[in-house]
């Protein structure tokens, strides 16, 4: 019994990491602790667990213990469910394919898996998501996450996250301006690719929703970059030829869905514009943009700007 208070050569030597897996039996995950050289002993594992009455109380995932742990330290934590926390980080005008890549590689879930499952009915009927997909759905935040989690739970976990930051009183004040949620988001989305500094989010928004009113596509390279896969990535003439609803070069209107996650300050843009009269921008350099209401202004700013990064070259 003894043994129970002496850690292993192997914790000894550094911090060891392992998955207890859901519904082994006490005497299974002994097993699995003496071989992954956690305990010294099994019977003075299930000896232990039988004293202090928690045979049934162990729970499952994964597990960090701390170098120098013994047998009663391990069993302390795996009583608590102390599992070691993974924090996943989806950034503003992250996209569902990026939160896919993340999970993936802290081995939370398969990328195909997260891909599928963002477009699953049953899941977004679940969610109370009324879209054909979660882009959008799911808030840009940092999340401790925890291998054991379903799928589904991780994302309703975001989910939950953007309805704590899209309240009830915001969604009325879309409604009082015959705005959708989904239409809401969406048009969020297309302000957070665009914009590189917060500041320019509602004048942007102004633009586009200019725009929209005035039956004007919205000619938003992010909704293209969507939907040939480019990510930040120059266009080339060819993806602006793209057939695709999500090219608003090529069809009036927002996009069928939002093309990422927005922010609060990019929801905000959305739901309240700056009051602008401009209908068009141009980059000035790699983070603020040029606003102009003409057509005329807006060429001779594109040639200036040109010619400036030429010359920067």
């Amino acid at each position: 019994m003894w043994l129970a208070f002496l850690p292993t050569q192997a914790l000894q030597a550094a911090p060891r990491v392992v998955e207890i897996s859901r519904h082994l039996s006490v005497v299974e995950v002994a097993k699995q602790l003496k071989d992954a050289q956690l305990i010294p002993s099994k019977t003075s594992f299930l000896l232990l667990t039988a004293l202090r009455g928690s045979q049934k109380n162990l729970k499952a995932g994964e597990y960090e213990f701390p170098q120098g742990a013994s047998t009663l330290q391990i069993l302390k934590f795996m009583e608590n469910g102390k599992v070691k926390p993974h924090n996943i980080t989806l950034p503003e005008g992250g996209m569902v394919r990026d939160l896919a890549r993340s999970l993936e590689r802290e081995g939370l879930a398969r990328a195909e898996d997260v891909i599928r499952a963002s477009t699953d009915p049953a899941i977004l009927k679940t969610l109370d998501v009324d879209a054909s997909s979660l882009e959008g759905y799911l808030f840009p935040d940092t999340y401790q996450l925890f291998k054991g989690m379903t799928l589904e739970e991780i994302l309703a976990k975001m989910v939950r996250r953007l309805r704590e930051v899209v309240t009830s009183e915001l969604i009325s004040e879309a409604d009082s301006r015959n705005v959708t949620l989904h239409q809401l988001l969406t048009m969020a989305s297309i302000i957070e690719r665009e914009a590189v500094v917060p500041s320019e989010h509602p004048i942007i928004s102004g633009v586009f929703w200019n725009r929209l009113r005035r039956n004007m596509p919205l000619q938003a390279d992010p909704t293209v970059q969507y939907a040939v896969g480019k990510g930040y990535q120059a266009l080339t003439r060819e993806d602006l030829l793209t057939d695709s609803p999500y090219n608003t070069y090529r069809y009036q209107g927002l996009p069928p869905t939002p093309i990422a996650s927005p922010g609060k300050s990019a929801i905000l843009a959305a739901l309240r514009p700056a009051p602008v009269k401009y209908l068009y921008f141009v980059s000035i350099d790699n983070r603020y943009h040029y606003f102009s209401t003409t057509i005329d202004q807006h060429n001779s700013a594109v040639a200036r700007y040109r010619l400036v990064r030429a010359n920067n070259k």
